[in-house]
């Protein structure tokens, strides 16, 4: 069935009307299963050996399914993509996500962030469950395929022997982002879309602040914890760690649509971080003030508000020299971070730009190409961290799964 030596003829795949999915993440595979389900011949093809590879690795310090708050909140971290991925999002909901896991014998917990997590707290258990699924719903599985071209009906691939091509009825790409581009998610597809595609970023990034190398290799590994970023109107708080990648965390990854577009603008952005955000600026230039005067610096920040080695270096380095208590607890509280660049993007966690909303019609269709769906993170979306990542993959794939077996029905 399958042609190997001849790309100038197509090998048709199935006497059944053939469904190609191009992309084995989380969104290519829900939406096999979905297509799968409705009786379509699914050939499911990615260019990596085996399938998930990311969404493993996202899921080896435990897998944030999803978010339990309201959903008008839920919707509303999706930011300038939340109209067009609203019908999505209530056509399949967080909801119906945990029932989803549930059913493979997977159950889930809410933490107190409101945060939905896999009680295994690995990816692993999930995917092998699901891949026997779709094993048992009849998906073919073409491993080591990179996608080369894309027509009406056909698609061109790379494989160890040669050349492929395939006919297919209906197609849906769920290429991915560009980050941790050695486990899949590469993002040379935009070559194929290049009036249809905002420029791939990172997303939930770390970023580089404007320390030296000498100061940032002394201090590697060193945490900031339960701190608080401010910028504009936004306030997070969490931990920052250094590493040779620059400052990582989540205040930083939930600030970095903001902070990435400053940068782009102005090539660097400031942003005050308040090193112990439960103290009043008075309480703290009251335990400032109780220590003794001959105290060295250092001394004084341990001992009154139990500062460590790397918050001192910080404020000693790179803020305010004198000693009065007033302008030290300014400092403390409102310290200016200096950041230029955000940390590169195949070390982001996720990836923002890709297709553009305008170049698919509202049910995921490519308006270029009829008969091609799209969904997950290669669309021009971005969210935090919190499981809305995840939540938006199998949202956007369970739509065109949708829209798809309807444009076929026609």
């Amino acid at each position: 069935m399958i042609n190997q030596h001849s790309p100038d003829s197509a090998t048709s795949l199935s006497e059944k009307k053939v469904i190609a999915i191009i992309g084995a993440g989380p969104a290519g595979l829900f939406a096999a299963e979905c297509l799968a389900r409705k009786g379509y011949s699914v050939h499911l093809f990615d260019h990596m050996k085996r399938a998930g590879l990311k969404f493993l690795l996202a899921g080896r310090t435990g897998l944030n399914l999803t978010h339990s708050e309201p959903f008008e909140i839920l919707l509303s971290r999706y930011g300038k993509a939340q109209s067009w991925l609203e019908p999505a999002l209530r056509a399949f909901t967080p909801t119906q996500l945990i029932e989803w896991a549930e059913g493979l014998d997977q159950p889930c917990f809410t933490g107190s962030s409101g945060r939905v997590f896999l009680k295994s707290f690995k990816a692993s258990p999930l995917l092998r469950a699901w891949l026997e699924r779709l094993r048992d719903l009849g998906v073919t599985f073409h491993a080591r395929h990179k996608l080369v071209s894309l027509e009406t009906q056909k698609a061109q691939f790379q494989t160890a022997t040669g050349l492929v091509n395939y006919k297919f009825d209906g197609c849906v790409l769920a290429l991915g982002g560009a980050s941790w581009s050695r486990l899949g998610s590469d993002g040379q597809w935009v070559q194929m879309f290049p009036h249809n595609c905002a420029p791939l970023e990172p997303s939930n990034c770390g970023f580089y602040p404007d320390w030296s190398e000498e100061f940032c290799q002394t201090h590697e590994g060193a945490i900031l914890k339960a701190i608080t970023l401010t910028y504009d109107k936004h306030q997070i708080r969490g931990d920052l760690t250094l590493t040779r990648r620059g400052l990582e965390g989540g205040p930083l990854y939930t600030l970095s649509p903001h902070l990435r577009d400053a940068i782009k603008q102005n090539g660097e952005v400031i942003v005050k971080l308040n090193f112990r955000p439960l103290l009043s600026h008075e309480v703290i230039v009251q335990r400032l003030s109780q220590q003794r005067p001959r105290e060295s610096r250092a001394n004084r920040l341990r001992k009154s508000l139990k500062f460590d080695r790397f918050s001192t270096a910080l404020i000693n380095h790179y803020g305010d020299k004198t000693q009065d208590n007033e302008s030290l607890a300014s400092m403390i509280t409102s310290f200016p971070l200096k950041l230029v660049a955000p940390a590169a993007l195949d070390r982001a966690i996720s990836t923002a730009g890709g297709i553009k909303s305008e170049a698919f019609d509202e049910h995921f269709m490519l308006k270029s190409q009829a008969g091609i769906f799209v969904c997950g993170e290669m669309l021009d979306w971005e969210a935090p961290t919190g499981g809305y990542l995840l939540q938006a993959c199998f949202s956007t794939a369970f739509a065109c799964s949708h829209h798809l077996d309807r444009w076929l029905s026609q």
